[in-house]
């Protein structure tokens, strides 16, 4: 019932929670080699296995007993318990980012919000597995204690609680905030970081936030990126429709979507190099432009003159601009993006009146061009809770490259101490 060879291998790891596969793309770039992901949402799988499964990125040995197919954790934990028995001890590393829309400081900071219980089933798998090592990533948020219905705080944040609970499972567990632009990420991500190493593994005098702040001039002198945050327009500059012709893309030829016929500048920088190498003279996938309507288009002129670029909206001007949304901000040039979100109109480019297109938040997030986005690009209504488009795909993406730093951070840990 243990996948083939999986005793040759000497990182192995398995990904709950895995969205389209940022984590899971990272952790392979560093030297992981996957067991099996877990996700729910069959655009968000579909995106995963298309990538990372069948793919170029390809790094996964997936048991037979096991579908290839969107899936809970709770289900596999129903279904298959003999054979992750099997399992028990054998995998290097669990790793996993529990959906955060109830905990994030962005969002209305739900303390009911079912998802912020799902962590619970993280640890469920944790018990039964009993990894070597974990890695938990989540919202600023996680970290922070709810106010109950009278205001009053809540004596310990629910990050305290998982950590207690792994700590009951023979774990040493550290925290941290990892921030995402210290890592090559065009973006201001906080995230919070958990790592769990098993007690009966004897690596004495560990400080893993500091092992991770120790290789990150390596980190990035190899990616050939530079030492100080890049920039959001050095992300994502040579993705500007006013530098490239747009073409047909779907719906009626003359009033339906159009996308960027994108073709590289003569010059490329060094972020842009990066998220391009391997794509061997083919063009990156989702750069549908939105289509937004005139009156749309002279509310975004609006906001771009009244907002500070890189700075939320206040209240003063969402009142002259006729708005509620709780997020409006517009694309500072000349530093990393505010945190993506999974709503395509909380940010808007810093020079065209628009949203940025899927491509452009996935350069943001550190996304090879080469990865390729499947499923619809939005979803509304209802469906917003249930469903997970390319937008939101991208938006809930652990980056990349801050994966990829945490995996050979995880890779020192378990051969060096």
């Amino acid at each position: 019932m243990v996948p083939e060879n999986t005793n040759k291998v000497t990182r192995t790891y398995i990904d709950l929670f895995s969205g389209c596969g940022g984590f899971s793309l990272g952790l392979g770039n560093a030297g992981w080699q996957g067991i099996f992901a877990v996700e729910k949402d069959p655009m968000a799988f579909e995106t995963f296995k298309h990538n990372l499964i069948d793919g170029k990125y390809s790094h996964f040995n997936w048991p037979k007993w096991l579908p290839q197919q969107a899936t809970t954790i709770q289900e596999i934990l129903e279904q298959y318990p003999e054979q992750l028995a099997v399992l028990k001890g054998s995998i290097d590393l669990i790793a996993g980012g529990p959906p955060c829309q109830g905990f994030s400081l962005a969002g209305r900071r739900n303390p009911n919000d079912p998802r912020n219980k799902l962590s619970d089933e993280y640890i469920n798998m944790v018990k039964l597995v009993l990894p070597k090592y974990l890695i938990l990533e989540n919202v600023r948020g996680f970290n922070s204690t709810f106010k109950d219905l009278n205001g009053v705080k809540e004596k310990k944040p629910y990050s305290m609680v998982v950590k207690a609970r792994l700590e009951g499972l023979g774990y040493r567990v550290f925290t941290d905030y990892v921030h995402s632009e210290n890592y090559g990420v065009p973006q201001k991500r906080t995230r919070f970081i958990m790592i769990g190493i098993r007690s009966d593994l004897k690596i004495d005098n560990l400080s893993p936030f500091e092992k991770l702040t120790d290789l990150r001039l390596d980190f990035l002198k190899n990616k050939k990126l530079p030492l100080k945050p890049v920039s959001v327009k050095s992300a994502i500059s040579d993705l500007e429709t006013s530098n490239s012709e747009l073409i047909y893309h779907s719906g009626n030829k003359y009033s339906g979507f159009k996308q960027i016929d994108y073709k590289p500048p003569k010059q490329l920088n060094s972020y842009q190099k990066q998220m391009r190498k391997r794509l061997r003279g083919s063009k990156p996938n989702s750069l549908r432009i939105a289509r937004h309507r005139p009156e749309t288009i002279e509310k975004f002129k609006l906001i771009q003159k009244l907002c500070i670029p890189g700075k939320g909206l206040s209240n003063e001007h969402k009142e002259i601009i006729g708005t509620k949304k709780q997020v409006v901000s517009v694309l500072n040039a000349k530093e990393p993006s505010r945190t993506l979100t999974t709503l395509p109109d909380d940010l808007l480019h810093y020079s065209e009146p628009r949203i940025l297109t899927v491509r452009e938040n996935a350069r943001i997030q550190s996304f090879p061009d080469d990865f390729k986005f499947r499923g619809k690009y939005t979803t509304g209504g209802m469906r917003r809770t249930q469903e997970c488009p390319r937008y939101t795909q991208v938006g809930n993406a652990v980056p990349p490259l801050m994966a990829e730093a945490l995996g050979i951070l995880m890779i020192q840990i378990k051969e060096n101490g």
